[in-house]
């Protein structure tokens, strides 16, 4: 153990010598290894943080809800057409839903309408989206109230004119007034706006964007817009699933009860699709695995390079120790003692010029976190990765000169 700690000690004095006399050629080696692990290392970060940016924000829409619409979430390019012409899940698809699936804990259903004009006094709101949803909606999405309430039962049920705000239609509206209770106007009705939702966030994808929505009950929307007879607006499901009860099972009670409400026949296709956050959760595993490959590939090219010019280094050093390493084995050293003295010297010279790509990494994501709305960080995860990717190319490099240098003859090394 003794013996080993002094090789340590001696090897990354030699390390440190080769850093310090041989500046030039230190730094263009080791500028390899650097821009090697910035480019993997960074991908690694930015796709981690991105990953994890999507996945939290496709987890508001939960792993245990099944989405009933007309679109699959897929690709559906090949047969397009066919997916146009099915009905868009309607409220008798709800209400049937609602009343015979036992599996399902919540069942909620909503459409949107197209965009309205808002007016409250002398200011007014284009373009804000209305949304008809049942009393179900903030149970399945756990909607976020700014200020006030959401739609009560009674209230839905009656078809009260009661609203509920986004937050940037709050904003522009009322401005730094509070806007509960206040009156507004929608096509020519009076609505009283109960509560405002919280403001979205920055996620890179919202799903839950409600910014600018303008949320009615879905009783109080059909009195002035033909919603359950029409196709037009279209509409979603969403069932959640009750404790204990897997999504494969929910599904069958779906399929069977929506398929029995539309009176298809047993040999005819299902005219709806029943999706879940798992599909998208593949398809984006796909994407992300391929800006993790692009990444490996632009580094290992940096790293391979930077590998090359470590192993130059270490063929010099043995060159210019010859007669040194053979006054060692004169004097009883033995050939792995020999052999681990440049191997830990090359491994040294890789980590310092992982560490400067690691530092790199770690000055860039702040800045760009610093500049954009969106939070990329360096985890301890992509840092090992970086500091094991430069010891495995420290030792890949210096392996060849290490072995020719535990190989020399002694004598033929003193007269060197």
């Amino acid at each position: 153990m003794r013996l080993f700690f002094k090789i340590i000690t001696e090897s990354i004095r030699q390390a440190l010598q080769q850093l310090a006399g041989n500046k030039l050629r230190t730094f263009l080696s080791l500028l390899g290894i650097s821009i090697g692990i910035l480019c993997i290392v960074g991908v690694l970060s930015a796709v981690t943080s991105l990953q994890r940016n999507v996945e939290g924000s496709l987890s508001k829409l939960g792993d245990d809800v099944v989405y009933v619409d007309k679109w699959p979430w897929r690709d559906v390019s090949d047969s397009w057409w066919d997916y146009f012409q099915r009905p868009h899940p309607n409220f008798a698809d709800y209400e049937a839903v609602k009343e015979r699936v036992q599996t399902a804990s919540i069942v909620c259903h909503w459409t949107v309408p197209g965009s309205r004009t808002l007016e409250y006094e002398s200011n007014n709101v284009q373009g804000a989206v209305l949304l008809a949803a049942t009393p179900e909606l903030d149970r399945v999405f756990n909607i976020e109230i700014d200020r006030g309430r959401f739609l009560s039962p009674a209230e839905y049920y009656t078809g009260a004119d009661k609203m509920m705000l986004g937050h940037k239609v709050a904003q522009e509206l009322f401005g730094a007034l509070n806007p509960i209770g206040k009156e507004i106007k929608m096509q020519g009705r009076r609505f009283e706006v109960i509560g405002t939702l919280a403001a979205s966030g920055d996620e890179l994808i919202n799903p839950l964007d409600f910014d600018d929505v303008a949320l009615v009950g879905y009783n109080n929307a059909s009195r002035f817009i033909n919603l359950r007879t029409s196709n037009r607006w279209g509409g979603t499901l969403a069932v959640k699933a009750k404790p204990g009860i897997e999504l494969e099972q929910l599904q069958d009670d779906i399929r069977g009860t929506i398929r029995r409400e539309r009176r298809l026949r047993p040999k005819e296709e299902d005219d709806f699709s029943m999706n879940q956050m798992s599909m998208v959760a593949d398809q984006l595993e796909g994407f992300f695995g391929a800006l993790r490959g692009v990444g490996f590939i632009i580094g290992f090219l940096s790293i391979l390079v930077g590998g090359v010019s470590v192993a130059n280094i270490m063929f010099v050093s043995v060159k210019e120790r010859t007669s040194l390493i053979g006054v060692k084995k004169a004097l009883g050293a033995k050939k792995y003692v020999i052999l681990l003295e440049f191997l830990i010297e090359s491994v040294l010279l890789c980590l310092v010029g992982g560490l400067i790509g690691l530092g790199l990494v770690f000055l860039i994501t702040a800045a760009i976190s610093q500049a954009i709305p969106f939070n990329i960080t360096l985890d301890f995860g992509n840092a090992m990765i970086g500091i094991g990717l430069s010891a495995l190319i420290g030792i890949v490099a210096g392996m060849v000169p290490a072995l020719l240098a535990a190989r020399l003859d002694p004598v033929e090394a003193m007269r060197s």
